[in-house]
């Protein structure tokens, strides 16, 4: 059996107003297949939902700007293979992937995405209905295994 740390996690980040929801939360689960720093590597697996945090429109107002960007979040878990990582050391890898990704795929949009570990009964109580799953594809069936075993 592998040893893995599940991290419960919060991302948020800007994106451009033609992005697609579904190309967004996929490229979060792929970042999330191969984490490390400083030359150390190791394989992980991310398994959540993504959605829209768009602004609350009121009835009386205008909807929003096409140009303005949109706001997209996920919640989910991160299992990181192998002994010695700490839950701080597997953030901040990811925090670090996730933000080259994002920049990569959509350009500078603003601010970094903001990736933060939670609680677990956050992800649980605070995920909407509606969100679209995401894991990362061909993962090692023993990090599946422990990620989807907390959804």
């Amino acid at each position: 059996m592998l040893d893995a740390l599940i991290v419960p996690l919060f991302v948020t980040t800007d994106l451009p107003p033609e992005a697609e929801l579904g190309e967004f939360g996929e490229l979060l689960a792929e970042t999330a297949r191969e984490l490390g720093h400083d030359g150390a590597g190791y394989a992980g697996f991310l398994a959540g939902k993504v959605f829209w945090l768009d602004r609350p429109v009121l009835p009386a107002q205008r909807p929003a700007a096409e140009l303005e960007p949109r706001f997209a979040g996920m919640l989910g878990y991160l299992a990181a293979a192998g002994l010695g990582h700490t839950s701080r050391e597997v953030v901040g890898d990811v925090r670090r992937a996730i933000g080259a990704a994002v920049t990569g795929r959509y350009g500078d949009v603003g601010v970094p995405p903001a990736v933060f570990a939670i609680r677990d009964q956050d992800v649980r109580e605070r995920t909407p209905d509606a969100a679209l799953y995401v894991g990362t594809r061909d993962a090692q069936a023993e990090l599946v295994t422990a990620a989807k075993s907390y959804l």
